[in-house]
């Protein structure tokens, strides 16, 4: 296996079930935690804490989205389009394919915001 430790944490990540669940879920849109508990079966101590994990590893995104009321809450968005695990030479390594459009989602949140919507 790789020293690199964020190799591990993201390997541990994966292997937990909730962490998965926010994982895959995030990646078809943006979701807030209340969102998130009731997609995964979870509750929010549990989605808070896997989300925070995930934010460490860089494969989850937070965003402050605004209401029409002027509340704002914070959404949760996937970060990655891929996680290869290739063994490689008696090596374990996990890469990253980071969204490669970070721009786009920027001029969207900001749009969205602009119009008011979610």
């Amino acid at each position: 296996m790789s020293d690199d430790p964020d190799d591990l944490a993201v390997l541990r990540l994966l292997h937990d079930e909730y962490a998965r669940s926010i994982l895959t879920a995030t990646s078809q849109e943006s979701l807030s935690a209340q969102e998130l508990a009731e997609a995964c079966d979870a509750s929010l101590t549990t989605v808070y804490r896997r989300v925070d994990d995930l934010v460490a590893q860089g494969l989850v995104t937070e965003a402050t989205e605004l209401d029409p009321s002027g509340n704002h809450y914070t959404t949760y968005e996937a970060a990655v389009e891929h996680i290869d695990i290739d063994i490689e030479n008696g090596a374990l390594n996990v890469t990253i394919t980071q969204q490669s459009d970070v721009a786009d989602r920027f001029t969207r949140v900001w749009e969205d915001i602009r119009r008011g919507d979610k």
